[in-house]
């Protein structure tokens, strides 16, 4: 596979490969359900006991014939303080998940490890939530993006952001034998927007690790699942921390898996456990058909697009690409997203001289959706970058002419990357007047 010859852009983590894709479609298709287990934990400082309680709780799983185990937020510890917090972190391969892949593959079981404190390059962590296989490999990762931070003056501060950086990106669906998971953890649950992209890419359950407070979880937590599987018409499996953590934190507990329709299938109340369900994605697919939430959405009023950092694709994908009526070989195109494909102009004004499009040809550039504007331009951004280290250039000129009297001459939105150095035109504003494809 071929993505770039020379460009380097940020890639999320995308195993689920088409053959493994519709096996596993296969697997969870028709009558057969599939058994899932929620986990509920009292973490503490004490990282090795809590992996001994992880793993406790995972072999109960298996006893009780699930397939996947899902473990909540903190599952490898839950500090004292920021220092304590952010000494304790260890990135994806350092011990403590390394010792959880071992676990998975003993067992031959997937894994939910809802949040981990994985380590970055700065004096803060990453709240991680991963997906792991039955062989022991990563499946599936997502950095935790909306942060809980409270702080009420003489009365509690609870500020996430002190000593957490938040994540930019929304994972991928994992693919498993009882469908495909959306991640999120947490506190996403009160951002339903999340969960509705999540549904948009195919997910059949979501997930929420938690580690919520007594108090919001009193008020909150469990309508809050339920209304969430209610307005995405998916399972949703929430294993949660429970009682006192140390003398500064507790939890609230009450893991539950919740049905597409509202319905709480079980619930551990309090106290460490285990509790299991069937995920039946013949009875999550009659719910959607018998009550077609989703086709009765007003696309053509409102919408919800995922925005951030361009996603590659396989150029090879297609042996040419549309510019308006010309078509482009793949051979000439470095670059694709799912809404965006870069190539060289073939009449470069300079060096280096690109070119980026939308996959759909638009002629002008309000014809463009946000999705596509945003893509647009975490590409330009990426190739700019590019361009300017591999021509030696010191700056860019990024342009587009939008429309006949702008000097447009193709009808399909295109945006001019022109690495630029010191002299290379006479007068700096001739550029414009060359800068036709």
């Amino acid at each position: 596979m071929r993505y770039c010859y020379w460009l380097s852009l940020p890639i999320s983590l995308h195993l689920n490969k088409c053959e493994r894709f519709f096996s596993l479609r296969t697997m969870s298709s028709g009558s057969n359900l599939v058994k899932v287990a929620v986990c509920q934990m009292t973490a503490t400082p004490d990282s090795k006991s809590n992996l001994e309680q992880g793993r406790m709780l995972i072999e109960e799983s298996k006893r009780q014939r699930a397939q996947i185990a899902f473990l909540p937020e903190g599952f490898d510890n839950i500090n004292r303080s920021r220092a304590e917090s952010v000494e304790a972190a260890q990135s994806v391969s350092g011990p403590t998940i390394s010792e959880y892949c071992a676990i998975a593959k003993a067992n031959n079981m997937w894994l939910s490890l809802g949040g981990f404190k994985e380590k970055s390059d700065v004096s803060k962590v990453y709240n991680t939530h991963l997906i792991v296989d039955p062989d022991g490999n990563i499946a599936g990762a997502y950095r935790k993006m909306h942060l809980f931070d409270v702080d009420i003056p003489d009365k509690v501060r609870l500020c996430e952001s002190d000593y957490t950086l938040a994540g930019n990106e929304i994972s991928k669906v994992v693919a498993t034998p009882a469908g495909n998971i959306g991640l999120s953890t947490c506190y996403d649950l009160r951002f339903p927007e999340l969960s509705a992209l999540l549904r948009n890419d195919g997910a059949d359950i979501l997930t929420y690790p938690s580690a919520f407070t007594i108090p919001t979880g009193k008020a909150h937590w469990e309508v809050l699942l339920r209304a969430r599987a209610i307005e995405n018409q998916c399972y949703v499996v929430a294993a949660a921390q429970v009682g006192a953590h140390h003398d500064k934190r507790a939890s609230y507990g009450h893991s539950m898996i919740v049905d597409p329709w509202g319905k709480v299938l079980c619930e551990i109340k309090d106290g460490i456990g285990v509790a299991t369900a069937d995920i039946d994605l013949q009875q999550l697919q009659q719910t959607r058909e018998s009550l077609p939430v989703d086709k009765h959405k007003r696309r053509d009023v409102y919408r919800l697009d995922k925005l951030g950092a361009a996603e590659l694709h396989n150029i090879d994908d297609v042996p040419q690409y549309m510019f308006a009526q010309y078509p482009i070989s793949s051979k000439v195109v470095f670059c694709k997203t799912n809404l965006s494909f870069a190539f060289v102009n073939r009449k470069p004004v300079v060096p280096g001289h690109m070119l980026v499009s939308p996959l759909r040809v638009c002629k002008r550039f309000h014809d463009l959706t946000t999705a596509e504007t945003s893509d647009l331009f975490e590409v330009v951004k990426k190739v700019g970058d590019a361009v300017t280290a591999e021509f030696g250039a010191d700056s860019l000129t990024i342009s587009i002419q939008d429309g006949p009297d702008a000097g447009q001459t193709v009808e399909h939105v295109h945006v001019h990357i022109l690495p630029r150095k010191k002299g290379d035109f006479e007068n700096n504003d001739d550029i414009y007047k060359v800068s036709n494809p």
